[in-house]
């Protein structure tokens, strides 16, 4: 089914397009199965922004840092979270320095921990794009209604239309397709994508993360381009419905507003992300813990918001392999399981994209 995918593609595809996948796991599914030396060379894959710890700024990571250094605090978070270099050290130092760091797999886990802890504050750090905000609003509606005043989120959630705003509005944009990711559409649906690919001209797929998911979007999005078509079609329909999940919806927009947000390497994206309501305040760990003040400076090195902008590809960056590697990474998209540096690094492209 692969093969034929393939070949369908190559009998469609008349000229070099350019196109965008927006999530970090389908760039690694790309690269994990070969898929991108299979795709003709006419198809030019731009890898996008969509790794949540890639984007997550310095800035909320040395906020990070900073409360999880306080003694009667439990920070917790995903793994990756904690080897994400910050301005000086990251989590893991400070969990080697005896600060009590976490590795969680869910908001409600840590929501536990704060239950079982009550002479502590507990703080999940709350990255992540459209499809964590539902687990992450559940837990602190849960914490409202338990009236649990020792538990608290850092919150860091962006989201991807307004990513692909900013991208397809930059001058040096070179995208001229997306796809889509299936799991933030089944969490949303699809309507937002449909004023952008009318006002910017491009089609979009939303595409799973299997092999023939992602081979089967490209065909749908150059088929597309091919007849100059500029909409949004669904090519993963057993997962992503159009009005998307309206359960976890609700629960978003309850907990959640949207605000402006700072992307690592980016910069500040307006209303790209959400934030804690008014109601819930209090369950803000920067205004409980006072560290909105914070300022950071980005390493002068790392071209990762190149990358992350689909301008460069990791093998064009001078730190790459060098004095870049997933032990000594200099920005997120080295970290990552999900940033396009650690997929190119495992998946052993060198400084000629080979």
């Amino acid at each position: 089914m692969v093969q034929k995918a393939i070949q369908e593609i190559n009998k469609t595809v008349s000229q070099k397009w350019s196109i965008m996948e927006i999530c970090g796991g389908q760039t690694h599914a790309f690269m994990q199965y070969g898929l991108n030396e299979m795709l003709p060379e006419e198809i030019n894959l731009i890898h996008g922004p969509g790794c949540p710890v890639c984007v997550t700024s310095l800035e909320l990571v040395d906020k990070a840092i900073a409360i999880a250094s306080h003694k009667d605090v439990i920070f917790t978070s995903y793994g990756d979270m904690l080897r994400v270099p910050g301005s000086e050290g990251d989590l893991f130092s400070v969990r080697a320095a005896g600060g009590d760091v976490r590795v969680v797999y869910s908001p409600i886990e840590a929501l536990k921990i704060a239950v079982n802890n009550p002479d502590k504050q507990v703080v999940f750090f709350g990255i992540g794009f459209e499809t964590t905000a539902p687990a992450n609003a559940i837990s602190v509606i849960k914490a409202h209604e338990r009236g649990l005043d020792n538990y608290s989120m850092l919150v860091s959630h962006v989201r991807v239309p307004p990513a692909i705003h900013a991208i397809l509005g930059s001058p040096n944009n070179k995208v001229q397709g997306f796809l889509a990711a299936g799991h933030v559409c089944a969490i949303m649906g699809i309507d937002e994508y449909k004023p952008i690919a009318e006002k910017y001209g491009v089609p979009i797929s939303v595409t799973g993360f299997e092999p023939l998911d992602l081979l089967l979007g490209i065909l749908q999005t150059v088929q597309m381009l091919e007849k100059g078509q500029f909409q949004v079609k669904n090519a993963y329909p057993r997962v992503v419905r159009d009005e998307g999940n309206l359960q976890a919806k609700k629960f978003i927009s309850k907990a959640f507003i949207e605000c402006d947000r700072q992307w690592r390497g980016i910069g500040l994206i307006p209303m790209s992300g959400w934030k804690l309501r008014k109601e819930y305040q209090s369950f803000d760990a920067e205004f409980r813990f006072n560290v909105e003040n914070i300022q950071t400076k980005e390493s002068e090195i790392c071209i990762s918001g190149l990358i992350l902008q689909g301008q460069k590809k990791p093998y064009e960056c001078p730190a790459f392999r060098s004095i870049c590697t997933p032990q000594n990474p200099l920005g997120a998209t080295m970290v990552s399981s999900e940033g396009a540096c650690a997929a190119y690094y495992r998946y052993g492209k060198d400084l000629n994209g080979q």
